[in-house]
Order: structure tokens, then sequence, then C-alpha cells
């Protein structure tokens, strides 16, 4: 495995501060958490600081779940973004509605229990920009993501071919992230919560373990 070739997304970045200690590590993608019943959430004014933080050649990610257009516009409209994350229940419809009215590259965020969920990657392929492998939320869980829970990663040791770039997350850490790139075969990892001091509180430490962890 190459590991030049493995690129890092931090998400649920909530300060300037947190901004420049990922892309400080070596990350490639920078994510901001839009969903208020996340300990992530940022309002669009203190995203667009930590927006702005960013250098050139980190891709500034929304992540969001379920938003109206309407909401959409004001988080377009006020933070620097390169690509819309979509990371709730958004049919592949909703994933053509947004790239057309945003003109923005989206990824579509997958839940991933069990193999028949895999199924779901062939439509979202066909419409999406890239496409995020993550952990099915438990029933009744609050959030759709960064929950710290992983999937039995074997079930992608399978799929041999993939049409558009995906990135694995679920319940990665700088301790499991090595291991898990190397039986997915992912060239992209996503980690939140497995960078934390706390609930939404980044460990600027743990991030530069992961980017190290990953790169051998």
């Amino acid at each position: 495995m190459s590991e030049a070739a493995i690129r890092v997304k931090i998400c649920g970045l909530g300060s300037a501060e947190d901004v420049r200690a990922a892309a400080g590590a070596g990350a490639k993608y920078v994510g901001l958490v839009f969903f208020p019943r996340s300990p992530r959430h940022v309002e669009p004014d203190r995203a667009r600081e930590a927006a702005l933080a960013a250098p050139d050649g980190v891709a500034k990610v929304a992540l969001t779940v379920n938003a109206s257009d309407t909401e959409l516009d004001r988080i377009c409209g006020q933070v620097p973004l390169d690509m819309l994350q979509l990371h709730g229940s958004e049919s592949p419809e909703r994933v053509l509605e947004v790239k057309a009215r945003f003109g923005l590259p989206v990824m579509k965020a997958v839940g991933v229990a069990e193999a028949e969920d895999l199924r779901q990657i062939d439509a979202y392929e066909e419409v999406a920009d890239q496409i995020l492998v993550d952990a099915k939320p438990p029933k009744g869980a609050d959030l759709p993501g960064g929950n710290g829970l992983s999937f039995d990663w074997r079930l992608l040791q399978g799929r041999k071919y993939w049409r558009k770039p995906w990135m694995l997350a679920g319940g990665l850490t700088p301790e499991n992230a090595r291991a898990a790139a190397e039986m997915t075969g992912a060239r992209q990892l996503d980690v939140s919560s497995g960078v934390e001091s706390a609930p939404g509180v980044k460990d600027a430490a743990r991030i530069a373990a992961f980017v190290a962890a990953v790169k051998g």
C-alpha cells in the first residue's frame, strides 16, 4: 500500500485553531458540521472563520443532514466551501439537485452494518462525486455519524471496483487507522470522535497521531 496515496479528513472541527491543527498535521480535508443535534455543530459565522484558516490544497467540506435548500443557501452564502457532504437519507435524486443548485462536488455518506447495506453504493456512485462509507448508527441514535462506532471492515474486502473515490469512516482512531486502511484498501480516511478529548473537543496531539499512523 502506498502511504503517500492515503488522504485524511478531520471532521467536526469547530474553530480556526482546529483547522490549522488538522492542516498542519497533514490532513487534506477539513470537515465542518452543520447539524444542531451534534456536539460538533457550528453556526455559519464561526464556520466561516474556521474555513478561512484552511491553507490552499486543503478541501473545506460542509457536513449536512437532510438539509433544505434554504439551509444550504445560508451555509454556502457565508462559508467558503469546496465540497458538500450529505450525511442523511438524501436520495440519489436529491444529490443531483444539490449538485445542480450549488455547483459544488457532493460526497454522499452511506451507512453500513451488514453486506446488504453495500447495495446502496451503486446508486450513489452514479450521481455523487465521492462516497463516504460509514458505520450505520444504531436504532434511535441522535446522530447519523460521529458515534465512534465501526462496522465489520471485512465487508469491503470483496469490493474490488469503485467507480468514484471513496472514504472510510466510523470508529477510526490513531490506534486502528493503519489496520483499517490495510484491511479495506481505503486510500482516504475520515475521523471525528477518534481524535477528540471530549465530544466536540478536538485534540491536536491525537490529530497529529492519526495522520502519522496512516503515513506509517
